[in-house]
């Protein structure tokens, strides 16, 4: 129903937090203070709920077949996941509905992350229609996590709906079949279950794959168990009901190691979800996929970037979850890949950074991941380091365990100022960084005090055993690698901004935790007399010995501009320096990549350059983004479109260094734009509009009662409110930035002095349109 106008905004809010389609909000358990009365307002109107409304238009079409996983629909939970396109080879006859799980590997730690404990495949059902393929409409529901649709064929149609349950972990497809199609069939395929890079490099020695799947029935139920030689299984079990002219497909994936103890479990799930009819099954899916979406709201006027951005939330909700393993490369969607475990010298770090913008904290595996398994990143560090240091490899499996380390199976941490190994020890403190926001996000102080400071301690410990000084009477590093350039060098960027950032946070932690820390003296010494980052006339380099001089399409010598936020244009030389940097990086082609580009989006808005930003997101988009916005190189990885979305957070909002920055980067054909209960650091929950190319309000909900500093970026004089709409105490610090004296559980407003804006949060039309994600018809 539309909201009446209002003359005040004490009787006027921001969009939902309490009302029937936004009550969902405050069930995440982040929030810690219900939302009073004048904190509650309707949408605009029923038919126009603008979360339906956006992921509405923002759903994936199919009209023609897709032939590979770019191309197709994907499903799934975090856990259990499900790429759909045409079988290779019978485009017309067959469609793969593949079937694989993050948890299913191999543990056989002596031939390392790799090939030992790598991701193992499962395998695809085929659904093989009587008649040849003609033609096909699906549609990917983002709001529903559901494919819909039909396949025509020769003899008739086959309708179609399919899900990964959310809870239940089953993949379930219900197909109707008209008169012609009755006797369509599925069919089964076990994979290989030997490591995917086995089709990219040469075995090592003794390695071989795991012995053939058995299939078999049981009481109805088929099932498919794979054993493997390390000990242990992994069970696909399916069954098909009919009902009418309907039948459902049910399909379960379970693993365990070292015993075989799953079918029993694989059997029990079919048997339990069978019994219910698809639309039974498919209720408490879609209510819990409808109440995450409402945690957060944005809307920009390019379609295109919008939709994209929609879909990265529903990916990301369909690849993590805070119980599931951290994300490997591909995700849950294991596709013939030379990366078939998690990777931490970069694309772990990006696949997460959306969820704190966005407000979804309940998909961060890699704080509880890094706490569950610490004791395993002592083990992966340098025997004679174990007792006091931390350490995690390039690769590792699910629990943090890389095995042996070669270039062939897995890569371990190494020792400065020795190679071989390779010496990258930076990964776990940048790792950290991803815990150290999603504490500076929610103020979460048990984040901060079991898993964050312990970690961080051991991990920034390790370089203090290698630090040495040097005859300039500065802090120096033997030799480390920088990923990925190439070769090692003394006093590395990736490793001397990562050790600054540590000692800072570190010394913040020992004040917000009151400890007194015996060696708080040593980190005060690093940051004082550590040996400078190294530079040269072209910016940053990529250590003491090493220029930037090669095209490179990580930014492993920049952390310190983005993410760490530590060199941030505070002075015009330190400006001059971020774009010099920036624009020699990007200015080798050959070997760049997309994660190139939302890198250097990033950078350009922490320089307030919206059109600069955005030039990189759409050279992003032309470049390497396929048609179900999923990222290729040399295998399937995810992290680069996730990261867009990252980028456009920094675009809309930027927290660090306390202050919250509103729009701080913004195209100008960016004339509107809507954020609802975007989350920044300290805890607040953000809500602004822009109309016309100007910021008309902002609203900040404070959660935790942190120190509450904004650059609001509304014209001239302003109007401070609480939420009942009474002056609000605050301090203007100039340059369109106020301090505001705001309690845990309280609310500000922002307007224009005088000011009266419709507070109604709603999307922004277009500027023009776009075609959809997808496959729809050329």
């Amino acid at each position: 129903m539309s909201c009446p106008a209002a003359p005040d905004p004490s009787r006027r809010t921001v969009l939902a937090t309490g009302s029937a389609l936004g009550g969902s909000l405050l069930a995440s358990g982040l929030h810690t203070a219900q939302a009073t009365a004048a904190d509650r307002t309707e949408p605009a109107s029923s038919a126009g709920d603008p979360w339906l409304t956006v992921l509405d238009d923002a759903d994936l079409v199919w009209q023609r077949m897709p032939t590979t996983w770019y191309e197709g629909p994907f499903l799934g939970n975090g856990f259990l996941g499900s790429g759909i396109y045409a079988e290779p080879g019978a485009a017309t006859t067959a469609v793969r509905f593949n079937i694989q799980h993050s948890e299913v590997q191999d543990h056989r730690p002596e031939f390392g992350s790799l090939f030992g404990l790598a991701r193992l495949p499962i395998g695809y059902f085929t659904l093989e229609p009587v008649g040849v393929i003609t033609s096909l409409d699906w549609r990917l529901s983002l709001h529903d996590a559901e494919l819909t649709g039909t396949l025509t064929t020769e003899k008739g149609t086959l309708a179609l709906r399919a899900l990964v349950h959310n809870d239940r972990s089953v993949l379930a497809v219900e197909v109707t079949a008209s008169e012609g199609e009755r006797d369509f069939r599925w069919v089964f395929h076990p994979a290989d279950a030997i490591s995917p890079r086995a089709a990219f490099k040469p075995l090592p020695d003794g390695y071989r794959g795991n012995p053939p799947a058995r299939i078999a029935d049981h009481d109805g139920i088929t099932a498919a168990v794979q054993p493997l030689l390390a000990g242990g299984e992994h069970v696909t079990a399916w069954r098909e009901r009919t009902r009418g002219r309907t039948r459902t497909l049910y399909a379960h994936v379970a693993h365990s190691h070292p015993k075989s103890t799953v079918l029993g479990q694989a059997l029990k799930a079919v048997r339990r979800t069978e019994q219910l009819p698809y639309s039974a099954l498919a209720l408490d899916h879609r209510a819990w996929w409808h109440a995450y979406y409402r945690k957060s709201f944005l809307s920009l006027p390019d379609a295109r970037i919008q939709r994209f951005y929609w879909i990265q939330l529903y990916k990301a909700a369909a690849a993590a979850r805070r119980d599931a393993p951290v994300m490997a490369t591909s995700g849950p969607w294991l596709e013939p890949t030379p990366w078939p475990n998690t990777w931490w010298n970069l694309n772990a770090q990006l696949e997460y950074w959306l969820i704190h913008g966005s407000n979804h904290l309940e998909l961060d595996a890699v704080t509880r991941a890094l706490s569950e398994f610490r004791d395993n990143l002592a083990q992966e560090t340098p025997a004679p380091y174990r007792t006091d240091s931390l350490g995690i490899p390039r690769t590792t499996d699910p629990h943090l365990v890389n095995g042996a380390a070669s270039a062939l199976m897995g890569y371990g941490v190494g020792i400065p100022g020795q190679d071989p190994p390779t010496p990258e020890v930076g990964n776990l403190t940048w790792a950290l960084h991803n815990v150290w926001l999603s504490h500076r996000h929610t103020m979460d102080r048990s984040i901060l005090r079991d898993v964050l400071f312990p970690l961080l301690r051991k991990a920034i410990n390790y370089y203090l055993h290698f630090l040495e000084p040097g005859p300039d009477g500065k802090l120096h590093l033997p030799a480390t690698f920088s990923p990925e350039y190439g070769a090692d060098s003394r006093d590395c960027n990736y490793d001397l901004m990562l050790l600054s950032w540590g000692c800072r946070t570190l010394l913040d932690s020992t004040e917000l935790l009151g400890i007194k820390d015996p060696l708080a003296p040593r980190w005060r010494e690093v940051l004082a007399k550590r040996a400078p980052y190294p530079t040269d006339a072209n910016g940053f380099m990529i250590g003491a010995d090493i220029p930037f001089a090669k095209s490179h399409r990580h930014y492993s010598h920049l952390l310190a501009i983005y993410p760490l936020y530590e060199v941030t244009g505070r002075t015009p030389e330190e400006r001059a320096l971020i774009e010099r940097s920036l624009a020699h990086w990007v200015g080798f082609e050959g070997a760049l990549q997309g994660y190139t580009f939302t890198g250097a989006a990033s950078m350009s808005a922490l320089l307030g350059k919206g059109e600069d930003a955005l030039r990189y997101l759409g050279e992003l988009m032309t470049r390497f983004i396929k048609p179900n916005t999923m990222y290729q190189e040399s295998g399937p990885v995810i992290e680069t479109p996730l990261s867009a979305a990252q980028s456009l957070h920094d675009m809309v909002c930027q927290s660090w260094g306390g202050v919250i920055r509103v729009f701080p980067a913004l195209p100008a054909a960016w004339q509107d734009l809507t954020v609802h209960d975007f989350r920044t650091q300290g805890a607040f929950l953000l809500s602004a509009v822009r109309r016309g190319g100007a910021t008309r309000w902002v609203r900040l909900l404070s959660e935790a009662g942190a120190p509450c500093v904004v650059r609001h970026g509304i014209a001239g004089p302003i109007d401070v409110r609480d939420g009942r709409g009474r002056p609000l105490r605050h301090e203007d610090a100039g340059d369109g930035t106020v301090h505001i004296a705001l309690r845990k559980g309280g609310t500000a407003l922002l307007t224009a002095r005088g000011d009266r804006p419709d507070l109604t949060v709603v999307p922004v039309r277009p500027n023009e349109d776009a075609p959809r994600w997808g496959l729809p018809r050329s």
